[in-house]
């Protein structure tokens, strides 16, 4: 049976008018289509091949730092120049690349979580990552992801469009009992042939089997939904200027659909390269591949941010990767797998402008095995938090079952008044 991620991802029709369209098509055009009210968003941002969080939420004040990365370390903020930490506290600072997220910080509306990750101690990309999407470290046997089993199940029709992801796989985190999209580009949706959309419509309608009536239709509601996003799409507000790249594409896409109120409740991106063995870092830090990837980022938060604009209150942004690095760095100016990492928080209602999380520090007996930073908080303490008061999901035994995270293990990001 074709699912609605190839259906929507292979549906590329032309409007020719809107007497001829099937229903779908024409409720899409003459906007008479139901449209779901405005919906809390979290989108969740994965940076795939275990990003450095040493090199991006640099903790300058910790001298042992500079002695385990004397080639690859950000220089502290007191440095002349303009490639040194962006000082944040006094004690960390951001990656330089990372300034247009600066003013965010600095206007409480990011948190970053040091020595935060997962408590697994697998070093393999594959099981991490796997882990990090299903929820439950070290469980193989986890069907589902964590972002489907927080969506609640609501008494009314939901919007087909409420988890997506941008993309032609869909995402392990978004996979489970609750429907997911996989859209490869909002823009590329047109309509080419109408009679054939005709008869897709009227072969899922008219078949035997009702779960394929209800994928089916399912199916043509999305695209009805993504053609109405697709003809009244505005152009990003001035100022928001996306990066090129896939993050920055993606971003903004998402920030559409938001902004179109079609009822998107999670959202999924993943942007891969954060695997440094070689050349993490250039002549200088605003030189090398972690600069390269930073600077997409950076410019992508920043804006999505403006982009949404007071929408922002209803929006929480999420980072993760699978694990960190190394705190020394081998001999290739890169780093290896590690342990514990950082993570970011940007929304509208978040308690920025914090450092959050015990910090451990680097020297040799305070390293997790004697080489890694160690971790502090719990992945599921931060997504804990997010789903219950943003998502409003309290029934956080189903998702992340097997863990105990209740409040009182939150790290209080969010305003909760």
């Amino acid at each position: 049976m074709p699912t609605r991620r190839i259906f929507v991802r292979n549906s590329a029709l032309l409007i020719a008018g809107a007497a001829a369209l099937p229903g779908w098509l024409s409720r899409a055009v003459s906007g008479s289509d139901r449209t779901p009210r405005r919906k809390k968003a979290l989108v969740a941002v994965f940076l795939r091949g275990a990003a450095d969080g040493l090199n991006i939420a640099v903790p300058h004040g910790e001298k042992r730092y500079y002695e385990l990365r004397p080639t690859i370390a950000v220089p502290p903020p007191s440095s002349a120049g303009n490639e040194c930490a962006l000082d944040l506290d006094g004690f960390f600072g951001l990656h330089p690349a990372l300034a247009p997220v600066l003013p965010l910080f600095q206007q409480r509306h990011l948190a970053i979580v040091h020595a935060a990750g997962s408590p697994d101690p697998t070093r393999s990309h594959f099981d991490a990552q796997d882990y990090m999407e299903s929820g439950t470290p070290g469980m193989k046997a986890t069907h589902d992801g964590w972002i489907n089993r927080a969506i609640m199940d609501g008494t009314g029709r939901a919007s087909p469009l409420r988890a997506v992801t941008i993309g032609p796989v869909l995402p392990r985190a978004l996979r489970g009992h609750h429907a997911a999209v996989a859209l490869q580009n909002i823009g590329d949706f047109e309509i080419r042939d109408t009679q054939a959309a005709r008869a897709f419509e009227a072969l899922y309608r008219s078949s035997p089997d009702r779960a394929i009536q209800i994928a089916g239709a399912e199916t043509f509601e999305a695209a009805s939904l993504l053609e109405t996003v697709r003809q009244r799409a505005d152009p990003p507000p001035r100022g928001a200027l996306y990066p090129p790249g896939r993050l920055g594409a993606n971003l903004r896409q998402v920030a559409q659909l938001i902004k179109a109120d079609v009822g998107v409740e999670v959202a999924f991106l993943d942007v891969s390269g954060w695997d440094h063995h070689v050349n993490e870092v250039g002549a200088t830090p605003m030189q090398g591949q972690l600069a390269n990837l930073l600077t997409e980022l950076g410019k992508g938060l920043a804006a999505f941010w403006t982009d949404l604009g007071d929408r922002m209150e209803d929006v929480v942004v999420v980072t993760m990767s699978e694990f960190g690095r190394t705190a020394r760095e081998n001999g290739n100016r890169g780093t290896d797998h590690g342990h514990a990492n950082c993570m970011f928080v940007l929304g509208g209602r978040v308690r920025g402008g914090r450092i959050y999380g015990k910090w451990p520090g680097l020297e040799p007996e305070q390293l997790y095995e004697g080489r890694d930073l160690a971790l502090t908080t719990d992945f599921r303490d931060v997504f804990g938090e997010l789903v219950y008061y943003h998502l409003g999901n309290q029934n956080l035994e189903r998702v992340f079952p097997g863990y105990n995270n209740g409040r009182q293990a939150f790290p209080g990001i969010l305003q909760t008044i």
